[in-house]
């Protein structure tokens, strides 16, 4: 498998390894910042938490294109991670002397850290590998997320049974730690970008969100069908509701849904790295978004356990197609585009979350059925409209090239 062959190379693998603890140490984080949040100030903390952790994302992807360019290098990204070593040992200890506003502070330095890391790093992982192995190492890297999911929240939980909250903080520092030594060393090897001054005025007016957008419709529909993707599929954190609604079952079924799913997961990332798919990237895009938006809602009317969790496990095995499908398509931008497009889609998505938790769910928990079904239907209809709109630019984009006159020379 491609995987496996990209593993024996030693920057891939040291990579792939430190970024795998990394994202698994960001599970211990989560569950630990969440549950001290609950126990020292209610549910309201635990919300506020989340908002600061993704307000840097939509600043950063609004306004600090400037601030993104000077980490765009592996050394520099070391950097950062170094520093959410000492921020994330510090956050016990800073809820113990300043309470819920130094936490609140310490989560927003750190969301930031992460605004400035996360798009970064995905437009650098694809001048690792040949072009044609970048669906490849982008679904590896996917992968590191879907194992983090699924074990995660268990170790946390295992965890916390016989260590103290502090204790997951340390670990998860730790996991930073390493990511910041690997990536330091392989920074040596690949050098630094050798643009580094300052762009030129028509070059940055290019690298505009905006003026990107525009100059690619179809990148523009894609990213605007995620972001409504994650807005809608919040109504999925009603699933409890739903279990007792249709099945009168309680936490062990929703632990069986959980593990459907990440099953599911995981089996459909090894496809989606693997094998080449047809057709436009942006059209692909949206129309598995709208394959993912009926089984949404399929799952409100699933008529026993053993169904829902079969459409659990499809819903799972869609998300790593709709993850490397978008990544490996970005990363066919230049650099400097391609990493400015990565952060418009982490701002577009993180935006799109945020709101979501704050309505969605409470809404969809009154009447799970039909908030599954409004949320799954709305999801492909929007999906459809975005791939029949990145088709019809994609067209209009083949029809001009081709449109073209081509100098000869003779």
């Amino acid at each position: 498998m491609e995987y496996v062959r990209l593993l024996r190379r030693r920057r891939i693998l040291a990579l792939w390894g430190a970024q795998s603890l990394s994202v698994f140490g960001d599970r211990l984080y989560a569950m630990a910042i969440m549950w001290i949040a609950w126990e020292q100030s209610g549910a309201a903390a635990m919300g506020l938490v989340a908002v600061a952790e993704s307000v840097p994302y939509v600043v950063m992807g609004t306004v600090g294109r400037r601030i993104m360019d000077r980490f765009a290098s592996l050394q520099a990204l070391a950097v950062v991670d170094a520093v959410r070593v000492a921020l994330v040992a510090a956050l016990p200890w800073t809820w113990d002397v300043g309470g819920t506003p130094a936490m609140l502070a310490l989560a927003a330095l750190l969301g930031l850290a992460g605004a400035i890391f996360d798009p970064n790093l995905g437009a650098l992982v694809p001048d690792l590998v040949k072009p044609g192995e970048v669906q490849a190492v982008t679904g590896l890297m996917d992968l590191t997320g879907r194992i983090a999911r699924i074990v995660g929240p268990g170790a946390a939980g295992a965890l916390l049974v016989v260590l103290p909250e502090r204790a997951l903080f340390l670990l998860d520092a730790a996991t930073f730690a390493v990511s910041a030594v690997v990536l330091a060393m392989l920074g040596r090897t690949a050098g630094r970008p050798a643009a580094t001054g300052p762009m030129p005025s028509a070059e940055a007016a290019e690298l505009r969100a905006r003026a990107l957008l525009r100059e690619h419709p179809a990148t523009a529909a894609a990213i605007t069908v995620h972001g409504w993707g994650i807005l809608a599929q919040a109504v999925a954190l009603a699933m409890p509701a739903l279990l007792v609604a249709q099945f009168d079952a309680g936490a062990g079924a929703y632990g069986l849904v959980l593990a459907a799913t990440g099953a599911g997961a995981l089996a459909g990332n090894l496809v989606a790295g693997n094998v080449r798919l047809p057709g436009s990237p942006p059209v692909r895009y949206c129309l598995l978004w709208a394959a993912s938006g009926l089984l949404l809602a399929a799952t409100g009317s699933a008529g026993s356990l053993p169904v829902l969790l079969l459409i659990s496990a499809a819903s799972g095995a869609v998300a790593p197609f709709l993850g490397v499908t978008l990544q490996t398509h970005l990363a066919g931008f230049p650099p400097p585009a391609r990493r400015r497009l990565m952060s418009v889609d982490l701002t577009v998505i993180r935006t799109a979350g945020t709101a979501s938790m704050l309505v969605v769910p409470a809404a969809a928990a009154s009447s799970p059925t039909v908030g599954f079904w409004a949320g799954g239907l709305a999801t492909a209809a929007v999906s459809v409209a975005g791939a029949a709109a990145a088709w019809r630019w994609g067209r209009r984009l083949a029809a001009a090239v081709s449109d073209t006159p081509v100098l000869s020379r003779d």
